[in-house]
């Protein structure tokens, strides 16, 4: 609480929203970088922010007026923090088959269901819920809207999942019993919306788990060739044997395509443009030269590798998240094939 309280008090919960509403302001490519170096750091911080921002770009896009004057201030402070609930135990990628259910009820909406994989599940206040409000209309997406939720009564997170890495960050499992939302945080006021408003946040979330990998990247880079430097063998530095030098060679190389990948998205999505396959190609690159570059400066350390005594073990288990997160690396692929066809007709 005392890192997120500091985060606070240097706007990251409002890098993106806009200075009428009290955030910073700042651009993809700028927040990328900011993302970046944080995770150059520690990786679980920058997802605490992330998560939230996603919710936030949610009401800023397709909020209505009075919606964005009521949340985004509180939002931007970090007096109100949170995230996006999306995934459920039945579904993740196949958003369409959530079944999560609001029925409207006079001036309110009673939800019940369950989400899982929730970030900042547990600590968090508010949560842009994916409900469905309508199951006969076809197709399934027309029957999905998004509702600002905030913990309460009918609203308890249940359990706090486990996790190989990424632990300076709460994931779970959230219920809804029975819980009243009033009309009012329908976001943008209009059911079967939701879809549409989630997926054009899910740009702004993969230039940031791409700006993640870029950051694991970097950072196993630079602890492999620092201890490249000071680890001896056979009467010299492991920096002077080829074996390692063709190691870190290729860990520079792919660090330095996955940044350029992820600015080039960044820059698109500033200029407005749909970048869906940039993003894509960005996330997709990154995150696996996340996962390459964290073995490979494991493989670089030896068996102090595999201790605590180092922060490359951390980088190891936090990594292979970012190949699943904000839609898995296979997803990735297809949306990158199909926008390929899509741009280039015959």
């Amino acid at each position: 609480e005392e890192i997120v309280g500091k985060m606070a008090e240097l706007g990251l919960f409002g890098s993106i929203i806009d200075e009428e509403y009290g955030g910073l302001g700042l651009s993809c490519s700028t927040y990328a970088k900011v993302v970046e170096s944080v995770t150059r750091v520690w990786m679980s911080l920058a997802g605490i922010f992330n998560s939230h921002l996603i919710m936030s770009s949610c009401v800023q896009r397709a909020g209505t007026e009075a919606q964005k004057k009521k949340w985004l201030p509180k939002f931007a402070s970090g007096e109100i923090r949170g995230g996006l609930a999306l995934t459920e135990p039945n579904c993740g990628t196949d958003l369409q088959a959530i079944r999560t259910r609001a029925v409207k009820d006079g001036d309110h909406y009673v939800v019940n269901g369950a989400k899982t994989w929730i970030s900042n599940g547990i600590h968090g206040h508010c949560f842009a819920v994916m409900v469905k409000t309508d199951w006969e209309v076809d197709p399934r997406h027309r029957g999905i809207s998004l509702f600002l939720i905030e913990k309460g009564e009918g609203f308890t997170p249940s359990r706090k999942l486990e996790k190989l890495g990424y632990k300076g960050i709460d994931s779970a499992e959230l219920l809804f019993d029975n819980c009243r939302v009033p009309a009012e945080n329908l976001i943008g006021g209009k059911e079967g919306q939701g879809f549409k408003h989630v997926m054009g946040g899910l740009e702004l979330g993969r230039i940031n788990v791409a700006a993640r990998g870029v950051g694991l990247s970097q950072a196993a880079l630079d602890e492999a060739v620092k201890y490249a430097q000071t680890r001896e063998t056979f009467g010299q530095p492991i920096a002077q044997h080829q074996a390692i030098q063709l190691n870190v060679a290729d860990m520079v190389t792919r660090t330095e395509a996955a940044r350029l990948l992820t600015y080039r998205a960044a820059e698109a999505f500033d200029r407005g443009e749909r970048c869906d396959m940039e993003a894509g190609m960005a996330k997709l690159f990154a995150t696996e030269a996340a996962v390459t570059n964290s073995m490979d400066s494991m493989r670089v350390h030896g068996g102090y590798g595999y201790s605590k005594e180092f922060p490359v073990e951390r980088y190891y288990r936090d990594a292979p998240l970012l190949t699943i997160g904000e839609g898995t690396n296979e997803l990735q692929r297809i949306i990158i094939a199909r926008q390929l066809f899509a741009r280039n007709p015959v």
